[in-house]
Parts: structure tokens; C-alpha cells; sequence
């Protein structure tokens, strides 16, 4: 404007025309730069600007301080505000001004191969997640927290709706547990979680705190199953709530419905039904079953038309162990039965194929943190969403460098440089590790006890903690330390600081600022689907060919990394705090094929050097 002698009202009046409702001082706040475009109206009104001012198209979008914001007003039709919010970062910017045919095509390939991912599992996951018939259990704590011991529930009360349902047509989606099936699945987690046995019992094994929720979820699905009504989309088994109890997992006939009802629904036998036999084994074996240890639970037991007959019910009557005996010897044949046919659903390495089969997987995947910083906002005018590019760009990073599971990578706490470091016996109580700056080492170190890993008890850590220098390379320090100074608080708000490294952007709705498991993995998925998948629409994304995945896949391309690299399971095994036996388990198909050639290769550097 100054160049060409121009006021904002001039400029005003020549661009906008007659009938339109653009605001003049709209235009004003972008001189003063106390506002930037957003919506499509606002690009339109800045290619006018630029026609008229002879500059190149994109000239002042090239200038944004926010460049992978995504602009509002596209025309998506009937599609709801929620998936408007999700499709809007992934649409090109001329959007609206395509044909029908186009809008239809690009909105098809993002919802294919960036919302939901393109591989049979997920499709089979998002089809299947809308049919939703388990059993909830309200008084036992999910994902996070402590498991309750047992909840506040009068097991004879008829107040409580769902055991009011006598019709199971009236099932539908989740319920929570009728109180009677409530207190003995409370009764199995405090049995298989706490420190002492009760007096009188035994037991083999104990259950921490992720394995518990899981042991819990995946029997909700089973009474879950059994049930919703045979009519609905589900096609359960349509027993009354009230009669569901722990004591029907002693009957052959309950097991083999409810295998074969998963196997229709997926189309075949996976490791899952496997699972859940050996879980039945341990609840019906000698001595130590739980189950076995409880035959009042046989008392609540009734006749079920094809799954149990009345003379099931009084032999158990009379001989509670021999039952119990036939039923672990049916399970343990019908383990190796599903063992024999099952296949594997999904493929862990479907969605990072595209890395893992490249030369060097961690510069392949390295792409993505470049894309972070690429497209990183303006801190000054944009706080909040640089401190998540931010988040972003250190969550990739440190798990590349760490390795670790998701679990470990997501507890992990914080110490700030000058504070006190929590001790490893302080640690080993809370079983998660710690970020703090090293005064001997001059940088950030990593502190996990070993009990804090899923496998604590493998010959990789022999007792010992797991303790990682992290590298100061490619500016990592520097964001490290922006990120503790100034973003982490950015993100938290006013919310009370949970210790850990990473936290959530908290919101008016938010009620916790940690993460918990399914939070951190959407966070993960986000991450990928905004920087990693390449989308040929907008040019934006590092890979061409990925898919969405979680942050356990980090551990996959570590180890196949390094496998490529120097052909040593052992070597490969350092990188995921595992042993040669599991990384030859499931990285093996990506040896180098030409051992001999790799073997000469590493040789020969001997001699280059010479």
C-alpha cells in the first residue's frame, strides 16, 4: 500500500465489490496485525490484493505465521460440524471452488487413508465399534488410577435399572453390570491385584494395573455378548441380565457359543479367542483358580436353553473340582483347535510398511519431525497451537531416541534443571521413570526402574533401571528446554500440573491434564495424520504410502532400523529394551536376505579407513 501510495480504504474500495459484506476494518486489522485471514472469503479478498498489486498467487499466504492452519467456510454439505472439524486440516484451500465430483473424490480419499486408515482391520474396527452391547463395570477404575476393591452395591436391590430388565430386546449399547456380577468381578480384581492373598486362598500370578483393565474389558464384552438380544444388529444370546454370573464360565456349552459368535462376526479364529481360553484355564485351575476356589458362585446358576442343560448344573452340584476339572480340559483342547486355524487380523507392520521397507527406516521416518518444524506457528501470536507443535515435534523425538513402549513414554515424569531429581526407589513405587538434567553428564537423562516395564522380568535389564543421555543433536535441546520453560505451562493453563512430561492442552472441559492411554495414542494418530501422510490435495505430509498408527509402531522402526543396518538381533534389541529371541520373532523377515554381503560390508570398512 505505501508503494503505491494507497490508504486501506482505498484499497478497501477498489477489491471489494458492490453487494459484498466484507468489513472495511476487517482489512484495517491485517495492516495493524492484530488479526490474520482464516475463512475462504478472507484468501479470496487476498488474491484480489495480489492481482491487483502484480504478485505472484500465494504471495501473502507464503507469509502467514500459522502456515498449516486450516481455513473455515468450506462447502461439505451434509457432513456434521464434528467431521467437519477432523476433514478441514486435510482439504486444499480452493476446496469450495472445485467441482462436485472432486469435493466428493477428496473428501473420500481422506476419510480412507487418513481418518480411519485404508487396511481391512480398521475397516473392520470402525464397522464393528458402532455395534456396542458390553457390560460396563462402574465400580472399578479404567485405564488410570486404582483399581477399586470392591463397589458400594446392595446385591439384592431391584433399584438398579439395568438388572430391572427382564426383555434383553431392550439391551442396547452399553449397561452397567447388574450389582451381583458387579461385586464378584470386583471380588476377582482385588483377588488378582492385591499385595497379600486373603487368608484361605491362593493363587499363581498377579495382575498389574494395565492387564486388570484389560482382563475386565474383555470379560464385559463376553457377559456383554451373551446378553444382547439374538433380534438386534449384534446378534447375541439374549440372556437376562440377572442371571449373568461369573459361574457360568465353568460350562463348555457358554465358551463354545461365544467362540463361534466371534468367528462369525470376523470371519475367522484370531489370537484373541486364544487368549481368552487361558483365561478361562486360570480361572478353573487346581488350587490356584479363582473360580475354582468359589463354588457359591454355582448357586446362582440357571438352566439356559442350548448352552446349559439342568443336569450340567446338579453335577457341578455334587462335584464342584470334577467340574471344574472337565472344563479346564475342555478349554486347554479347544486352545489348540483355535491354534491350528487362527489368523492374524491385523498386521502391526501394515500401516509403516512403506518405512520399514526403505533403506534407512529412521531417516524415512525422521521426515515427519522435519515437517513439524517446517510448518511451526508463530510463537508470539500463536501460544498454544506452537506449544502442541511443539509437544509434537518432543514426542516423536524422544521416543526415536528412547524406544520405549507407549505406556513408559507416556508416565514419564519431569524434573526441571535445578530442582531436586526424585529418588529410584521413589520411582520403583510409582513404577514410571523421569526426565532430569544431569550436572556429570551436561544433559537431559532418562531414569526408568525396570519394574516400571511391561517386561520387567526379561534377562535385557537384570534388575537393573534403564538410563539414556539424550543426544543434544538437531536442536532436540532446544526445544527440550522451550518446551519445559515456556509451552508445557502454555498447555496446562490453570489446570494442576499431573508431574508428567507430557500433558494434555487443556480445555474448559477438562478435568485431568495427564494422559491416559487411549488419549495418547488418538494424540499419536493426530500427529502422523497432520504431518506424516503425504496428501497429494494440499502437498503437505513427509511420507508418501503411511497410514495412521500408533506410537508402539517407533518400536518397529528401531529395531528393523538397526537390523538393516548391522544384521544383529542383539544389537537390535538394545534400541527396543528387549532380548535377541523376541526381536528375531518379529523382525526377522527384515534381515538383509544377502547376509554374507553385510558381513563383507562392515568388514570392508576396515579397510576404507586404511
Amino acid at each position: 500500500m505505501r508503494r503505491f501510495g494507497e490508504s486501506y480504504w482505498q484499497l478497501y474500495r477498489t477489491i471489494v465489490r458492490l453487494g459484498e459484506t466484507f468489513d472495511d476494518k476487517t482489512l484495517l486489522l491485517w495492516v495493524q496485525g492484530e488479526r490474520v485471514p482464516r475463512s475462504l472469503t478472507s484468501f479470496e479478498i487476498l488474491s484480489r490484493i495480489e492481482g491487483r498489486y502484480r504478485l505472484r498467487q500465494g504471495y501473502f499466504k507464503g507469509k502467514l505465521p500459522h502456515q498449516s492452519r486450516s481455513l473455515y467456510g468450506h462447502d461439505m454439505g451434509d457432513i456434521s460440524a464434528a467431521e467437519r472439524r477432523r476433514l478441514a486440516w486435510h482439504l486444499p484451500d480452493n476446496f469450495s471452488s472445485l467441482p462436485f465430483s472432486k469435493r466428493e473424490e477428496i473428501i473420500e480419499w481422506v476419510r480412507r487413508f487418513i481418518i480411519s486408515g485404508s487396511t481391512d482391520y480398521r475397516r473392520y474396527q470402525a464397522a464393528a465399534i458402532k455395534q456396542r452391547y458390553a457390560i460396563r463395570f462402574p465400580g472399578i477404575t479404567y485405564g488410570v488410577g486404582t483399581l477399586s476393591p470392591r463397589p458400594q452395591i446392595n446385591p439384592d436391590s431391584t433399584s438398579h435399572n439395568p438388572e430391572a430388565f427382564e426383555d434383553p430386546d431392550l439391551l442396547s449399547g452399553v449397561v452397567d453390570a447388574p450389582p451381583r456380577l458387579a461385586m464378584e468381578m470386583a471380588d476377582l480384581i482385588r483377588f488378582k491385584t492385591s499385595t497379600l492373598t486373603a487368608i484361605g486362598f491362593q493363587r499363581n500370578g498377579v495382575w498389574g494395573e494395565e492387564t486388570a483393565s484389560q482382563k475386565v474389558e474383555h470379560l464385559g464384552l463376553m457377559f456383554g455378548a451373551l446378553a444382547a438380544s439374538p433380534a438386534s444388529v449384534v446378534k447375541g444370546r439374549g440372556v437376562p441380565l440377572r442371571q449373568l454370573t461369573f459361574g457360568l464360565l465353568i460350562f463348555p456349552g457358554v465358551w463354545d457359543w461365544y467362540l463361534q459368535w466371534r468367528e462369525q462376526r470376523r470371519g475367522f479364529y484370531t489370537k484373541w479367542e486364544e487368549d481368552m481360553l487361558m483365561v478361562a484355564q486360570a480361572l478353573t485351575r487346581a488350587e490356584v483358580g479363582w473360580i475354582r476356589q468359589h463354588p457359591e458362585l454355582l448357586k446362582k446358576v440357571q438352566p439356559i436353553e442350548g448352552l446349559i442343560a439342568p443336569e450340567e448344573i446338579e453335577f457341578a452340584r455334587r462335584d464342584w473340582h470334577g467340574a471344574c476339572d472337565a472344563f479346564h480340559r475342555h478349554a486347554a483342547n479347544r486352545s489348540k483347535e483355535i491354534q491350528r486355524v487362527m489368523r492374524v487380523h491385523r498386521d502391526p507392520f501394515e500401516p509403516i510398511m512403506v518405512i520399514l521397507e526403505a533403506d534407512s527406516p529412521l531417516s524415512e521416518y525422521r521426515k515427519i519431525t522435519d515437517e513439524i518444524l517446517k510448518r511451526m506457528p508463530d510463537e508470539d501470536r500463536y501460544p498454544r497451537a506452537a506449544a502442541e507443535a511443539v509437544r509434537s515435534f518432543l514426542l516423536l523425538r524422544l521416543g526415536l531416541h528412547l524406544g520405549l513402549r507407549q505406556k513408559n513414554l507416556r508416565q514419564l515424569r519431569l524434573c526441571p534443571r535445578g530442582h531436586f531429581p526424585t529418588s529410584e526407589r521413589r520411582l520403583e513405587d510409582m513404577k514410571c521413570g523421569e526426565l532430569r538434567w544431569s550436572d556429570r553428564e551436561n544433559g537431559w537423562e532418562v531414569l526408568i526402574p525396570s519394574i516400571a516395564f511391561k517386561n520387567s522380568g526379561s534377562s535385557f535389564f537384570g534388575q537393573k533401571p534403564f538410563r539414556l543421555i539424550l543426544p543434544d543433536l538437531l536442536d532436540l535441546y532446544k526445544y527440550l528446554e522451550a518446551y519445559i520453560d515456556r509451552h508445557r505451562g502454555v498447555l496446562l493453563g490453570s489446570a494442576k500440573d499431573p508431574g508428567t512430561f507430557f500433558v494434555k492442552t487443556v480445555k474448559t472441559t477438562s478435568l485431568d491434564a495427564a494422559y491416559d492411554s487411549a488419549k495418547f495414542y488418538e494424540a499419536w494418530r493426530t500427529v502422523i495424520q497432520r504431518y506424516g501422510i503425504y496428501n497429494p490435495y494440499t502437498g503437505r505430509g513427509a511420507i508418501k504410502g503411511l497410514l495412521p498408527h500408533g506410537p508402539h509402531n517407533l518400536r518397529d522402526i528401531l529395531a528393523t532400523h538397526i537390523l538393516k543396518q548391522t544384521g544383529s538381533y542383539e544389537q537390535a534389541s538394545y534400541a527396543i529394551q528387549d532380548t535377541p529371541d523376541v526381536v528375531q520373532q518379529h523382525y526377522g523377515r527384515f534381515l538383509p536376505q544377502d547376509k554374507a554381503a553385510l558381513a563383507a560390508k562392515i568388514l570392508n570398512q576396515v579397510w576404507e579407513a586404511a
